[in-house]
């Protein structure tokens, strides 16, 4: 298996994770949604083009994976088995992985910010922020 799938499928991971949880088995025919986070939502794009493009073997296989990952969402094991199913899918089909390749963000572009602390706020970028009790701003 090329080094491009495993890492492909590695930064899929939390995306996929957060699609099976927030929507179950339900991922394969939902539209993205407002409410879900944008991590839900990537994910469920992922799943659905790897559905588009199996035979129906391969979306029985991806809908029992999907469903007992969404089962037990505690179980490493379950998503692992997930994780191996989108790999053999990337496998075999390089236009897949291409696909995959263009929605995923480059790796270099994952940020993680963390907030902590009451009333405390996180951002990638942010214009301007203004916190604290009466706090004014003069523009």
């Amino acid at each position: 298996m090329s080094a491009d799938i495993v890492q492909l499928v590695e930064q899929a991971g939390p995306y996929l994770t957060t699609a099976v949880g927030a929507y179950g088995v339900a991922v394969f025919t939902r539209m993205e949604s407002a409410a879900a986070d944008a991590t839900a939502n990537l994910g469920r794009r992922i799943l659905q083009a790897v559905w588009r493009r199996r035979d129906d073997q391969g979306r029985a296989e991806l809908e029992v994976a999907v469903q007992e990952a969404a089962e037990a969402p505690d179980d490493e094991d379950m998503a692992a088995a997930l994780r191996q199913h989108i790999k053999r899918a990337l496998r075999d089909d390089a236009e897949l992985l291409a696909e995959l390749a263009r929605i995923l963000p480059a790796a270099g572009e994952t940020v993680h910010v963390t907030a902590s602390g009451e009333r405390s706020i996180a951002a990638k970028t942010i214009g301007t922020a203004v916190t604290g009790d009466n706090t004014r701003v003069n523009l």
